[in-house]
């Protein structure tokens, strides 16, 4: 569901403008019935980061330490190796990609052209 949200609305609408050396993280609310149906609720670029439960408590530092180490680590590496295996096998990093622009983007480009030229 999120790797068809993002393409939904085609890599260059999320954000064209942006600078480089920046990220956004999204956040995506679902919704499981009794059936076990899951539902995309909404998707927004201003996730509640609060942890005012256990569960988000132990969740929501993990996320914020792995997002900053994808979007930071390649740009300001940690100085000390040691350090680096220490934190890596402390804190697995969960992250999935589930859309690259480089990989789909011209694609969906020419989608999004060829749609607009039949309105």
């Amino acid at each position: 569901m999120v790797t068809e949200s993002f393409r939904a609305v085609s890599y260059n609408k999320i954000d064209p403008d942006r600078p480089n050396f920046t990220f956004e993280l999204f956040g995506f609310d679902f919704m499981i019935d009794q059936d076990f149906t899951v539902y995309l609720i909404e998707a927004n670029t201003n996730p509640c980061l609060e942890t005012n439960s256990a569960v988000l408590s132990r969740i929501i530092p993990i996320l914020l330490d792995n997002t900053f180490s994808l979007a930071l680590d390649p740009l300001l590496p940690p100085p000390d190796l040691n350090f680096k295996r220490a934190h890596e096998a402390l804190h697995e990093n969960k992250y999935t990609l589930v859309f690259d622009e480089s990989v789909e983007g011209e694609t969906l480009k020419n989608l999004s052209m060829a749609g607009s030229q039949l309105e």
